[in-house]
């Protein structure tokens, strides 16, 4: 019984792991075929099945009939980075406040005004963006890198506000206590205690808003025009009359890369431990 359930188990993680890795394998192998290549049906081995080619690689780098993607993937940085470290700070200085204090506004408490952040992500974004076009261009902001940022921390804060009131709920109120009778202030408090045990939660959120954040393509191309233009709207520049595959594949290649590598970085933060012991 044991070995048939190691068996299952195997298999199973073996037919996830190829479902997951497949999509990567064919935009790899598609990243470097031609239009011959690519039409001339299923293939995966190079020199043996197919010629290699650069060509969709070169379309990415201002090749013919392509575009150059190093500008718009540096814009993408720069607003994804930036919206998201405003929103971590913004949003973890509310979660605390929402965690640790009591709020009293008319018939709103605490948990509502948790959920007033949470609301504003139920929102379709077509909703949303009308208004932030008429605030961006009354601003002067609109089509620039400023104007995007601005939208980003709205649409990221409440993700962080979300995920690290949680985290804060789950930090034991007696280290707060324990801070403020080593006579800390509040803002000491938060600073050297309560956020060092809140790391795994800031990683998290973190995450969250830059995959968001970099992902995001509808805001991205109705709040700009020519001037700023970032990677998910330059990778659908791409395609044309005849579906570029070979080049669409590598620039998924390129869009997915920083997401993986930041997987990497920060997997052992995403655990929830790092607080055994800090009661006394």
């Amino acid at each position: 019984m044991k070995t048939l359930y190691l068996a299952l188990k195997y298999l199973a993680i073996a037919l996830w792991s190829a479902f997951v890795v497949f999509p990567f394998l064919w935009a790899l192998t598609t990243s470097f075929k031609s239009a011959n290549g690519v039409t001339g049906g299923a293939t995966w081995i190079p020199w043996v099945q197919y010629e290699p080619s650069l060509q969709g690689w070169q379309s990415l780098f201002g090749g013919v009939g392509g575009i150059n993607v190093v500008k718009p993937f540096y814009n993408s940085l720069v607003v994804t980075l930036s919206a998201s470290v405003i929103s971590i700070t913004l949003g973890t200085l509310a979660a605390y406040a929402l965690s640790r204090f009591t709020f009293r506004f008319l018939w709103m408490r605490n948990s509502d005004i948790t959920f007033f952040f949470i609301s504003q992500r139920i929102m379709p974004p077509i909703v949303l963006a009308i208004p932030f076009f008429l605030m961006l261009r009354s601003l002067g902001l609109l089509d620039s890198l400023p104007g995007l940022i601005l939208v980003y921390v709205a649409l990221l804060m409440p993700i962080a506000v979300w995920v690290m009131v949680d985290f804060f709920n789950g930090v034991p109120r007696g280290l707060d206590e324990m801070a403020w009778m080593d006579g800390c202030n509040p803002i000491i408090t938060f600073w050297r205690v309560i956020l060092p045990n809140a790391l795994p939660g800031l990683v998290v959120a973190g995450m969250f808003c830059i995959i968001f954040g970099w992902n995001d393509f509808f805001f991205a191309f109705t709040l700009t025009f020519t001037e700023t233009q970032l990677l998910p709207v330059a990778i659908v520049s791409l395609n044309s009359s005849v579906t570029p595959w070979w080049s669409l594949s590598a620039a998924a290649l390129v869009s997915i890369a920083p997401l993986v590598v930041l997987a990497f970085v920060v997997e052992r933060f995403l655990s929830k431990g790092g607080l055994a012991g800090a009661v006394r």
